[in-house]
């Protein structure tokens, strides 16, 4: 793993919660993984001690590499895009999957995944992942006159009844079949495992709440706040570096539902603070009113307007503000968000573009994050 990208892991995790989570974190006798999807790979940023003995791996060869190195040549393709598809719409699913261990052997599990949400951003900040092994399924067969029956997914054992007697001869092919069966067939978890995997996830999801609280910056289980934009979007819109806002049309009073790095430098304000608000916050008392009417009029006719405008920081200094509004159109062409890019009058580019060259440019770059995103959507 990189230097740079050891770094973003442990700043993951160390950011969000206390120096004694991982202690407590271990100490729970679970198999899970927590996982950060703002991260490019969306990497592993912590595996349980359980988790680590149940695949034989250890941390230093865990920790940075995404969930697929689990994954084998029979691992259910169809399964992993189910998790694929919760993933990018940052909600939980369960589902039994085929994985394989350190030294190459298959086992099933119960895989139940959760998002963990950051309760002043309303995004995820993590996916908690338990993995919880199945013991053991039933599977009736034919064979001749009699039903064979029971399969353990550890030891593959195949009791072999017959009318008349228990035939001995062939156990080893018997064992071979069970073998193949054991991949090759959906092994369903039972009421007690899925309970097992419930509780898990809510011991885990109990730890990371109680040691984010003395960071202060609080996670949940459960979106607060306003609807924003998904991870894989948040992601893409973080390598812009200019500032501008992402307004929701769709939702009461046009909320800001994200809001670039520099918008917040050059503001003054937090993020917490702006998401959730109407960019009015930004307006004083010498803010020209036709200035808001064309913004307001643009926003309605749903095109793209210029204007010069004067805005307030949090600290209530003033400066003018060169603002372009665009709409922004998902993969089916329907305008999902407008994007609001700011240029304080005075600034000079480096490259020596023009207002209008660096708002363009930006208008572009999130117009193409947004349908990507959206695509990603509607092709699963």
């Amino acid at each position: 793993m990189e230097p740079p990208q050891l770094g973003l892991i442990e700043q993951s995790f160390n950011s969000r919660y206390s120096n004694w989570a991982r202690e407590a974190l271990d100490e729970l006798p679970d198999n899970f993984t927590i996982t950060d999807p703002c991260i490019s790979g969306h990497p592993i940023v912590f595996a349980s001690r359980g988790f680590l003995k149940m695949s034989g791996y250890s941390r230093d060869q865990v920790v940075g590499r995404n969930g697929r190195m689990f994954q084998g040549p029979n691992t259910c393709r169809r399964s992993v895009m189910e998790i694929r598809e919760a993933i990018r719409e940052e909600r939980g699913v369960e589902i039994s999957l085929l994985n394989y261990r350190k030294d190459g052997t298959p086992f099933w599990m119960l895989f139940r995944m959760a998002p963990v949400f950051g309760k002043d951003e309303g995004r995820v900040i993590h996916f908690v992942a338990v993995q919880v092994p199945i013991l053991r399924r039933r599977q009736r067969r034919r064979n001749g006159e009699g039903l064979c029956g029971e399969i353990l997914s550890n030891s593959c054992r195949r009791e072999v009844c017959s009318s008349s007697s228990v035939e001995l001869a062939g156990v080893s092919a018997a064992d071979s079949d069970c073998r193949a069966l054991e991949i090759e067939e959906k092994c369903e978890a039972s009421d007690t495992e899925k309970q097992l995997a419930a509780t898990a996830i809510s011991n885990v999801l109990s730890v990371l709440t109680h040691y984010s609280e003395s960071t202060g910056r609080l996670v949940c289980e459960k979106r607060f706040g306003p609807s924003l934009v998904s991870s894989s979007l948040h992601i893409s819109l973080g390598r812009i570096k200019q500032s501008f806002v992402l307004v929701d049309p769709h939702l009461p009073d046009i909320p800001i539902v994200y809001a670039s790095d520099a918008f917040l430098r050059m503001t003054g304000y937090a993020r917490n603070e702006v998401l959730g608000q109407n960019c009015r916050f930004l307006t004083g008392v010498d803010t020209d009113p036709s200035a808001l009417h064309q913004i307001k009029q643009s926003i309605q006719a749903q095109q793209a307007c210029s204007v010069r405008i004067l805005h307030y920081r949090k600290d209530k200094s003033s400066f003018w503000n060169l603002l372009h509004i665009s709409p922004v159109r998902n993969a089916t062409g329907k305008i999902a968000y407008f994007v609001g890019v700011q240029i304080e009058e005075g600034s000079v580019d480096r490259h020596g573009l023009s207002p209008e060259m660096r708002q363009l440019s930006v208008v572009g770059s999130i117009k193409v994050a947004v349908r990507s995103s959206s695509m990603s959507y509607s092709i699963h």
